[in-house]
């Protein structure tokens, strides 16, 4: 059986090469996916799968439940503390934000990069972009007729358009990027992550390759 594993890996890995990669991928997660013993074990190895693809941007979404406040900043804390640690020697051009920050944390450039986002929903981005818009038009730097896609779009945080959404152990969307990610391929697997294998990511980029992408059209 190991065998015939390793076999039908190395035949989706030849076939995979023969086409174009996804360039930027999000993974879709939950704190109880990384807070697990072997959590960030599996983290590392995704990401080192993405390099080894070709894969330019790497985005983790990391939702944290919102029962108590200080728990959630806390758990970001934690996460924010160590992941980039654990990642360091597959890319150090990695970029953290959580729910309660504006800004991105940003370590180094250059390389394969790498964006985390801890909490950082769709709804809450486009909330503090509505927000910031609103309060421009009350300044009178903006009017109203003049709100149209590429200034709501200039208002986000995450500008980048994933090519390819990948959740893993779950059959429902993700609130993450729900503007950016509109003409993206979405891509489910019933396996959970603690059990996501390089064959499972294999077959998500392969998957990905053989699909016809039509942008909305």
């Amino acid at each position: 059986m190991v065998l015939i594993s390793r076999l039908y890996e190395w035949k989706l890995k030849a076939e995979i090469k023969k086409q174009e990669v996804p360039k930027n991928i999000v993974l879709a997660l939950a704190e109880s996916d990384l807070l697990a013993d072997a959590g960030f074990n599996e983290l590392r190895a995704f990401v080192s799968w993405c390099k080894e693809t070709g894969i330019d941007t790497v985005t983790i979404y990391i939702s944290i439940i919102e029962v108590n406040v200080e728990l959630s900043k806390k758990i970001c804390a934690k996460l924010t503390s160590e992941i980039p640690s654990v990642l360091y020697d597959i890319t150090r051009n990695i970029n953290v934000i959580t729910r309660w920050d504006r800004e991105i944390k940003r370590y180094e450039d250059g390389g394969m990069r790498l964006d985390i986002s801890l909490g950082y929903s769709g709804k809450y981005e486009l909330t503090h972009a509505i927000k910031e818009i609103m309060k421009k038009v009350g300044d009178d730097e903006l009017h109203p007729e003049d709100i149209n896609e590429e200034v709501i779009e200039s208002h986000l945080l995450f500008r980048c358009e994933p090519d390819l959404v990948l959740r893993a152990g779950g059959k429902r969307l993700t609130d993450f990027l729900i503007w950016q990610a509109v003409y993206s391929e979405l891509y489910f697997t019933d396996v959970n992550w603690l059990d996501f294998r390089k064959v499972d990511f294999l077959r998500a980029i392969r998957d990905f390759q053989k699909r016809k992408r039509r942008f909305g059209k």
